[in-house]
């Protein structure tokens, strides 16, 4: 690599972790009271997907380890937000589901984000964010290829 693009790459990531880092905490800030963004994260998978998955596949689709699922997964069942049951064929394995209780929260969630969110693609325009959604993608997919 050339040191021009090796300013570039270091330029890129850099407003990546930056962007990254100030969209949590405003995120985070806008949350429901006891509710952390991984929460929100999970309980906003769960709704999306409407299915069932496993604390493993919840791990891997979040790029984290099992034992920080399985601590978020445990605060969440403590909420009443997730029902965890036993998988009837293999009982070393469990199933994860969203309960109404977590739909519930994180379509609270999801009505004090959005005024956010919607917020700053306004404020970009939303003919810059359509551009630049392509590359972030091909970004994510590239690195989660690695």
């Amino acid at each position: 690599m050339s040191e021009r693009t090796d300013d570039l790459a270091i330029t890129l990531f850099g407003e990546l972790f930056m962007a990254d880092q100030l969209a949590r905490n405003r995120i985070s800030r806008a949350l429901p009271k006891g509710m952390e963004l991984s929460h929100f994260s999970v309980l906003n998978h769960l709704a999306r997907i409407n299915d069932e998955r496993t604390p493993a596949q919840l791990a891997r689709a979040f790029h984290v380890t099992r034992g920080a699922m399985t601590n978020t997964l445990s605060k969440l069942e403590w909420a009443g937000h997730i029902h965890i049951r036993p998988d009837w064929d293999d009982a070393r394995q469990k199933f994860v589901a969203i309960s109404p209780a977590g739909r519930a929260a994180r379509d609270a969630a999801v009505a004090s984000v959005v005024p956010l969110i919607a917020d700053v693609v306004t404020a970009l325009g939303a003919d810059k964010v359509r551009a630049v959604l392509p590359v972030l993608r091909e970004l994510r997919l590239r690195m989660e290829g690695e």
